[in-house]
């Protein structure tokens, strides 16, 4: 069974870093793409970061040049590197998998992933 944990959110102040990683186990083969989302309270959860088997990455517009992700196939781990953190960017970030038919691929919608963590806080303050 796949299983994703989240680690890393906490509490910090505006302008600062963070950096969260995502661990998972029981992936049974290659070829699967990693993602972060977010969900603020009361509004949708969205794409933070996406990145490919092979390391192609798409990060969206609002968190371009702030952000990056990366990740260690060896570790099966993913992280999320956060800097100059804004309140806008409080919310639950969560990890998601799914295992992808080409090792480029770069799934951008939620309902592409099959895996979830539980999430982990993040809290901005200004």
């Amino acid at each position: 069974q796949v299983r994703l944990v989240e680690s890393g959110g906490r509490l910090v102040q505006a302008g600062d870093s963070l950096r969260l990683s995502c661990a998972a186990s029981g992936l049974t083969s290659d070829n699967y793409a990693m993602g972060w989302f977010r969900q603020a309270p009361g509004k949708e959860r969205t794409l933070v970061a996406a990145i490919s088997y092979i390391g192609g990455t798409y990060l969206p517009d609002a968190v371009k040049g702030r952000f990056t992700i990366s990740r260690d196939n060896a570790k099966n781990t993913v992280y999320l590197q956060m800097n100059n953190l804004e309140p806008e960017d409080t919310a639950v970030y969560y990890c998601a998998t799914v295992q992808t038919i080409k090792r480029n691929a770069i799934p951008q919608g939620q309902n592409e992933y099959d895996y979830w963590g539980q999430g982990t806080q993040v809290t901005v303050s200004s």
